[in-house]
């Protein structure tokens, strides 16, 4: 099942401490565009562990209830790694604009992982933009991602 970007869908957002500066701001940003964001939290800059949040935003993408979702962490790979154990979730770890791109394009990932100490929130912003907007390519990307999920 192919993601497509669903705009009367709610996005999905999670992140653990060192996300929460950029998950408020993106919240915002977003609302500014007129997207609903269904916050998961967490609602502070305390240590947390990043699994208690990047499950639920999984599990809501998943059963197809958020157009796509958005994790943030440290270095988004604890976030990523933990979505991806969900069955139906291609999470994609974005550190630049390219990467944003071809996540959505070649792997049809329906889960943006941001590395909040490592980019720019004018850089975060311009790959959400770029995973909200770019179609899967399908093809010979469509083969193989039918490949990945686990019997």
């Amino acid at each position: 099942m192919s993601f497509v970007f669903d705009s009367s869908k709610p996005i999905a957002i999670g992140c653990d401490h060192a996300g929460f500066e950029y998950k408020t701001a993106l919240i915002s940003w977003l609302g500014g565009k007129g997207y609903e964001v269904k916050d998961f939290g967490t609602n502070s800059s305390a240590s947390v562990d990043y699994p208690d949040f990047a499950h639920p935003v999984a599990s809501f993408v998943e059963k197809g209830e958020a157009a796509f979702g958005i994790l943030l962490c440290g270095s988004a790979n604890g976030v990523a790694i933990t979505a991806n154990k969900h069955q139906h979730i291609r999470a994609g770890l974005c550190w630049q604009n390219d990467v944003a791109l071809v996540v959505r394009k070649h792997n049809d990932a329906n889960i943006i992982c941001i590395p909040a100490r490592f980019v720019s929130l004018v850089l975060a912003e311009q790959m959400i933009e770029l995973f909200m907007t770019t179609a899967f390519e399908g093809g010979r990307h469509a083969t193989r991602v039918d490949k990945i999920a686990c019997s």
